[in-house]
């Protein structure tokens, strides 16, 4: 692949990571609820997800989605219910406030287990990996250049999101954050449902 070839992949991968969206929000609510290991392990399997899907891509999920437009609608229906799920959610960790922490609980299996349902469930993704990755894959290209675009996807997106978990765990972050919780839960909450509702209301642009 060449290098200016891969450098628009790069930055292409880049800026759909750092976009706002239920992924920030996972990885801020499991680094809050449970420090830094935590948020770290969300952020890797997120990671994980994020790669199943770009597997999926350069395998010719694109052309399968055009031939099969019902089963795009349903793999997008299903993700918005999933989304508005997290939403409530976090909606109901937020009313319990900040003096609960309890409320704020995660564990490392539940970490790992939502930062791969979050990436396999944001319909976002799917576009996302589906309308940009796919024009990278042409037909005569082989084995290692689709592993490379795999791979970049993947290390782009951990990086991110482990970076996000570093720094909102530092000393000075991270209490300031636990203490003001119930209103990020509230926000990030009422973004996840409206996210949801625009996946209801028609495709992401």
């Amino acid at each position: 692949m060449p290098l200016t070839l891969w450098l628009s992949l790069a930055a292409i991968c880049a800026m759909g990571a750092m976009s706002p969206g239920p992924s920030l929000a996972l990885v801020l609510r499991h680094t809050l609820g449970g420090g830094r290991l935590f948020g770290v392990i969300a952020a890797i399997f997120h990671t994980l997800g994020v790669g199943f899907y770009a597997l999926l891509t350069v395998w010719g999920l694109g052309a399968l989605i055009a031939g099969f437009p019902m089963l795009f609608q349903l793999i997008t229906w299903c993700g918005a219910a999933y989304l508005a799920w997290l939403g409530f959610q976090a909606l109901r960790a937020g009313n319990a406030g900040a003096l609960h922490p309890a409320a704020m609980a995660t564990s490392r299996g539940q970490a790992a287990k939502e930062g791969v349902l979050v990436a396999l469930g944001n319909p976002k993704l799917i576009l996302f990996f589906v309308a940009l990755l796919s024009q990278f894959v042409t037909p005569d290209m082989n084995a290692l250049a689709k592993g490379i675009i795999v791979l970049t996807a993947m290390v782009i997106d951990g990086g991110w999101y482990v970076l996000v978990a570093v720094v909102l765990s530092h000393s000075r972050i991270l209490p300031w954050l636990q203490k003001n919780a119930h209103w990020i839960n509230r926000i990030t909450g009422v973004l996840l449902i409206a996210l949801a509702l625009r996946v209801v209301a028609g495709p992401l642009v």
